[in-house]
């Protein structure tokens, strides 16, 4: 697609950008009158806008969409519109099925005549590789494994081959002094090898802490991935050489969705000096976090992102807009995380499946970007299509730290102006006007903890004094521990390096902050490297009997912790790193001092322990531990500080500083100002350098990659996962009308709700079928199958797998098995032996349905392998919208039979032969005549929604309509 579309009516409307005069735009907000310009279309629906003002062609997009989307607050729900987005992103295992195609395309356009080098993309598009790791190596650091008996333990480590004998973890490469796994012993705050300067670098050796080149786990699992890989990855880097408009993110980059959260986004697009909205379809459900950073993208199915880069615009029915106004102050004690949970909460309740939601309101500018983002990528869980956060002053402060330079932010935040999709809290502009409101007070989100025996039991944190009362009242149960009235009160003394102290109920003596899961949002883990400063700044300190830890998520976290500044002081209070993995959650925590323990069961004391983790059944952490808090990392800390969870935080203080004064909470609790600061300048800032140096440098095992340099690619006729595939076999430079389907046999009757699953299968290729038996001709054994999802650029195999769902039931067969009957000699086959004796006898076939045929996830093999299979048409009662439109960017029609109609009340039996009567020329939703071999006679709707899709069927699909483009 062009920047600027010939012929569009919409040319006068190219203005110069008042600031920069060099830079031209399409002046939407004069464009749209009263509708644009008083500010009452959601932001989203601006992005659409312009969108199909700038792709209008009369064709694939006309005028009349543009002004139905402008007219957006009376057509919603009511009118299809076409969305051309201004980039795709791919991860590996959607991606290589699409640049396969695009490579035989140019094959195709070579042997028609044309020049192959014109096929390329016309959609920017970049693919990550990151899918093709699998872990066959692995490293499990367990410190201090549980030890019913007491006693000193040491570290256990093991590097080993999955399944195979444990073997001694040698000394860290390069650093002499390393004792490996044997000596390290039991871990004490202010000595051993933890105590020492931790250096600025993400890889570090899990035990000391030593910087290492590249743990050899890694290294030992990138040899694998690019051996397994090296047919695909070679396709890849060929892809990278000769096709324009589209960039390959090589392995041991990192994941689709980060990659385009953090390098990728543009958030304004700058083409030849002409600028545009910045907006993404991805094939990774993570697609939805770059709504965060004001950038409009969801997530899509491989067949409609490859739609998108062969230029063809996306069509989605024009949708609702939730506006989610956030109103209120959050709490000062409140995280990240009890801010997006509770958002998300809200959301799942107010039914905004298959709409868009924007935020709006005051309480937006206290939302970081890794909150807006994460609350995006939480769409999944409330059903939203999106969730969109316009461009804001806090975006523009984050893409200064992200790596915009100066001109480039100008330049953004001018033409975001001029087109009136910058939000601005200040401006005296009245909000959009939204198809509902859902209102979220952020005042009313308290921080929780959950507890003492099951996570599903929240507690607010102002109410854990009294609740861990209730608990001591109440029976022994799910939160009870039955302590008669009379012990509640009750304090033990207890000797502990040549100091006594008291143990009561309620005494904290675990405290461990763990960087895994919902925790791994830095702004948490920074809130409590922040409080511990402060409160080492204070004074404040922590008992030496309670066993604190720090078990960092990845090397990552002890990076930004110390380049932070805050590392120090977290071990000043103990809370020193003990290693990469699973620790204090399953129960792998250091046996508590034996005096403390025998203090604990001498006195029948509810000891507690607290942890930033997910696990906190009751005994779990230590037999003699019976009450356990999972609580955000600077609530742990908090808690151990005050040593004890029966504290009111509002009320009493933490400890006594320096010169006796009392410290409360709210003395060190870190504002949400200062996190965004330092999550800004010292976690966005590295990361963002960090993966702008990948990027730039790729890897070695990448970089020394061989791969052609032909601008045809030299297809391997003995591979089994690239092959070219047959779409383009009959191409022709003229598209011919649809001929009429005569004598097609039924391939296979099905039922309803039928699923993309059950027509192309993902997962492991079973051994007995089509596939299989290919395969294995190829001289592969069953171990070296790998999956359907593996092996998507053969042809050959997703084929065969096409209808391989065991649980895929025919009537014809009767029970489920991917199993149906060649009628002309009345054999029982495989589904696809069966289309295969019928393609050689030159017949064709069609597939009976029920409703919802195409139910469930997108996947462009469910349309690719019916059509490879030879079906013509699909007959059924009703479809799956986005399914129903990849029958036609294929080439099969689909078929709906008319309303109280199906098979059954037509007596069909899927036995007979049917003849499709197609017309000289079709419309949207004409009226077809169907003809049966015993002689019935009648009608289905063919469904065709528009002229436009009426052309790609007349073309065999979107893939031979680009390809004639090309000619």
């Amino acid at each position: 697609l062009c920047v600027l579309s010939p012929g569009s009516p919409y040319q006068p409307a190219v203005e110069a950008l008042e600031s920069h005069p060099e830079k031209k735009f399409y002046n939407v907000s004069k464009l749209g009158g009263a509708k644009y310009g008083n500010d009452s279309l959601p932001y989203s629906i601006r992005v659409l806008f312009e969108s199909s003002v700038r792709h209008c062609d009369g064709f694939l997009v006309k005028e009349k969409d543009a002004m139905n989307i402008l007219d957006w607050k009376t057509k919603q729900n009511h009118v299809e519109v076409p969305f051309c987005p201004a980039r795709v992103v791919l991860q590996d295992f959607t991606g290589i099925p699409a640049m396969v195609d695009f490579a035989a395309m140019r094959e195709a356009v070579r042997n028609a005549g044309g020049d192959p080098a014109k096929v390329n993309p016309a959609c920017p598009t970049d693919l990550t590789v990151d899918h093709s790791l699998q872990i066959d190596f692995s490293k499990c650091a367990i410190q201090n494994t549980p030890n019913p008996g007491g006693g000193e333990q040491k570290p256990l480590a093991r590097l080993s081959p999955l399944k195979a004998q444990p073997r001694k973890l040698p000394p860290c490469r390069g650093h002499s002094g390393c004792r490996g796994s044997c000596g390290a012993g039991e871990l004490g705050r202010g000595s051993g090898p933890f105590s020492a300067q931790i250096e600025n670098t993400p890889i570090l050796c899990p035990f000391h802490l030593q910087p290492v080149p590249e743990p050899e786990t890694v290294l030992k699992n990138q040899e694998m991935e690019f051996g397994r890989n090296r047919e695909r990855l070679q396709f890849f880097k060929w892809s990278s050489k000769v096709f324009e408009n589209i960039s390959i993110i090589p392995p041991e980059t990192g994941m689709a969705h980060q990659v385009n959260l953090e390098y990728l986004s543009r958030v304004v697009f700058d083409v030849q000096d002409f600028l545009h909205p910045d907006s993404v379809v991805g094939t990774d459900s993570h697609t939805t976090m770059v709504n965060g950073l004001g950038i409009l993208g969801w997530g899509v199915g491989g067949i409609e992102a490859e739609a998108v880069m062969l230029g063809m615009p996306l069509m989605l029915t024009l949708p609702e807009v939730v506006g989610c106004e956030l109103t209120g102050t959050v709490s000062p004690f409140a995280t990240s995380i009890d801010i997006v949970l509770s958002i998300t909460k809200h959301l799942r309740q107010a039914d905004v499946a298959g709409k868009f939601v924007e935020f709006f309101g005051s309480g937006v500018s206290q939302l970081s970007v890794a909150d807006r983002t994460t609350i995006a990528n939480m769409c999944p869980e409330y059903g939203a299509i999106l969730s969109f956060f316009p461009v804001d002053n806090v975006t523009l402060k984050h893409l200064k730290h992200a790596g915009f330079d100066k001109a480039k932010l100008e330049v953004t935040e001018a033409y975001l102006k001029a087109v009136k999709l910058l939000r601005n809290d200040e401006s005296s502009s009245r909000d959009p006007e939204y198809s509902q409101v859902v209102q979220v007070s952020l005042s009313s989100i308290i921080p929780c903890v959950s507890g003492p025996k099951r996570s599903q039991d929240r507690v607010a944190v102002n109410n854990m004094k009294s609740d861990f009362q209730a608990c001591l009242n109440e029976k022994s149960g799910v939160k009870g521990f039955q302590i008669a009235a009379e012990k509640q009160n009750d304090i033990v003394p207890v000797q502990y390096e040549g100091n006594e102290y008291k143990l009561s109920h309620g005494c904290v003596v675990i405290a461990a902050v763990i960087s895994c899961t919902n925790n791994c949002n830095p702004s948490v883990m920074l809130a409590a490297g922040l409080l511990a400063k402060k409160a080492v700044e204070a004074g404040l300190v922590v008992k030496p009997y309670i066993r604190t830890s720090l078990s960092p998520g990845s090397g990552m976290v002890t990076h930004y912790l110390s380049s932070s500044g805050v590392l120090p002081y977290l071990s000043k209070l103990g809370f020193e790193v003990v290693g990469y993995g699973c620790s204090t959650c399953v129960g792998n925590t250091a046996p508590l001092p034996e005096a403390i323990r025998n203090a604990i069961k001498q006195g029948d004391i509810i000891a507690c322990g607290v942890l930033s983790g997910t696990k906190n059944f009751e005994g779990r952490l230590c037999d003699c531990v019976r009450a356990n808090y999972l609580a955000s990392p600077p609530l742990v800390v908090a808690y151990a500080i005050a040593g004890t969870v029966r504290i009111n935080f509002d009320t009493e203080p933490l400890g006594t500083g320096f010169n006796g004064k009392s410290i409360y909470l709210r003395d060190i609790w870190p504002t949400r100002q200062e996190l965004h600061t330092v999550e800004e300048e010292c976690v966005i800032s590295s990361m963002f350098k960090e993966l702008k140096e990948k990027m730039e440098k790729g890897n070695k095992r990448w970089n020394l990659l061989e791969a052609p340099e032909s601008s045809l690619f030299p297809w391997d006729l003995k591979s089994t996962y690239i092959r070219c595939p047959s779409f383009f076999d009959k191409l022709a430079r003229e598209a011919v009308s649809p001929h009429t389907v005569e004598n097609a046999h039924v391939l296979l009757f099905l039922g309803d709700s039928v699923t993309t699953d059950h027509i192309s299968p993902a997962g492991s290729i079973a051994r007995s079928s089509a596939a299989a038996k290919y395969l294995t001709s190829k001289g592969l054994t069953p171990r070296e199958f790998n999956s359907y999802g593996a092996r998507r650029g053969n042809d050959a195999v997703m084929t065969r797998g096409t209808f391989a769902n065991i649980k895929l039931l025919n009537k014809f067969i009767g029970k489920p098995a991917p199993k149906t009957i060649h009628f002309p000699s009345g054999q029982t086959l495989d589904v696809f032996e069966a289309a295969e004796l019928y393609q050689k006898e030159g017949i064709p076939v069609i597939i009976l349905a029920g409703k919802k045929y195409g139910l469930g996830s997108s996947r462009d093999w469910a349309a690719k392998g019916p059509f490879l299979l030879g079906v013509k048409a699909v007959l059924a009662e009703s479809y799956e919208k986005v399914h129903r439109s990849q029958l036609i960017g294929i080439g099969i029609a689909p078929l709906q039979f008319l309303p109280g109609e199906n098979p059954s009340t037509l007596g069909l039996t899927g036995r007979e032969q049917f003849s499709i009567l197609f017309p000289p020329e079709l419309s949207p939703r004409m009226t077809l005549d169907i003809k049966t071999s015993t002689g019935k006679v009648f009608s289905m709707i063919a469904l065709f929604e528009n002229n436009t899709e009426i052309t790609l069927y007349k073309n065999g699909g979107s893939l031979n309509f680009v390809a004639r483009r090309f000619l």
